[in-house]
Parts: C-alpha cells; structure tokens; sequence
C-alpha cells in the first residue's frame, strides 16, 4: 500500500521535463509544495540525480536539497584552490545509484578493508559507518525505504573499499525495482522539451 502511495503522489505531481545534454530533466511540484527535481541518463534511463525544496514556515523558497548524485561544487572544473585542499583532506560522501542497488561512495579513506563496520541499526532505521581506528564516523537513512514503509534488511547490505573509495551498496527490495520501472513508464507521459527549446523548473 505504501509503495502504491508514493507511486501514485508522483503521478499525480505536476511535472514538467527537458531533454537536455544526455540527461531527462524531471521536475515535480506536489500539492504541499514541496519540489522534487530528478535527472536520467537517456539512453538508460538510470538515476543520476534526485534533490529536494521546500518552503520555509514564511513561504520563501529553500536551498535545494541534494540526495542523489555528486554534489555541484565536487563536478569537474568547479574546484578552486580552497576547495581541492579540503577535498584531499576529507571524507566527501555521496549517493549513485544502480539499476538494483542503493549505492554510497565515501571518497578520501585510505584505511585498509578490515578497518570498517558497515551494518544497519534497526533501533534508530539506519545504516551506520565506523571504523575501528575511530576516525571516521557515519550514519544515514535510505529516504527511498522511507517512503515505501520498508524495513532495512541487513542481508542486503555489502560494501568494497578501493582506491581510498569505501564502496556502500544495498540491494534495492522488489517493491522498489517495481516501483521504479512503473515511474518510468509514466514519465514517458510527460511532455518533454529539447536542448533550450524549454526551460525546466530544475534549472
């Protein structure tokens, strides 16, 4: 029934869609006002970016909120000096997803595999992140799970580690991979403008 409710707020979302530089653009308004902005690759149709807006008790608009996809300042060309010397210094954390996985990256850790303890805490419905060097300390949620109602499943959980990269994956449930390709579906529906022809909501 949950799975069904989400489906069916993001049919019944305004929404409005630009093809643009390989990527689909989607926008949705929803009744409250919350905005959800989502881009595919084109050719196969995969996640690359979901971010959130919504507006303040006042009714002015709120900064986006990212939860997928690497944030804008970390792309290519938009690192300045400040920038790169703190990203060479920090964990930078972020969400790419796959066709049948939830799937995090944890940039800048150098610590060898046997050092991290990814599991899932089901008190607190989360996934947690340590190392057993106590220097590097993480929980998040998985949003997606969330809307769906679905409990976290600890047999779906798994994580690599390479070229300092602490790789977080969670086979996404069925539900999920339904639900997906049923929103696909339905964004086919959608109108959608090419190259500058439109301007989408999410820019």
């Amino acid at each position: 029934m949950a799975v069904t409710g989400w489906l069916e707020s993001l049919r019944t979302a305004e929404k409005t869609a630009l093809l643009q530089d390989g990527r689909r653009k989607v926008h949705y308004l929803f009744p409250d006002g919350k905005e959800m902005a989502e881009e595919y690759d084109e050719r196969t149709s995969e996640l690359l970016v979901r971010k959130w807006r919504v507006k303040s008790a006042l009714g002015a608009m709120g900064q986006w909120q990212l939860e997928v996809g690497e944030p804008a300042s970390l792309g290519p060309g938009n690192l300045g000096p400040e920038l790169i010397k703190e990203s060479n210094a920090n964990p930078i954390f972020m969400r790419k997803d796959t066709k049948m996985s939830f799937q995090w990256r944890i940039r800048n850790l150098p610590y060898p595999k046997g050092v991290y303890s990814v599991c899932v805490d089901q008190k607190e419905c989360c996934i947690i992140v340590r190392t057993s060097n106590k220097k590097y300390y993480k929980k998040f949620s998985i949003p997606d799970l969330d809307r769906h109602q679905l409990p976290l499943d600890d047999t779906s959980l798994s994580f690599a580690h390479a070229n300092c990269t602490l790789i977080i994956s969670y086979q996404k449930p069925k539900e999920v991979v339904v639900a997906e390709s049923e929103l696909q579906k339905e964004l086919k529906k959608v109108k959608t403008a090419h190259g500058n022809d439109g301007d989408c909501k999410t820019q």
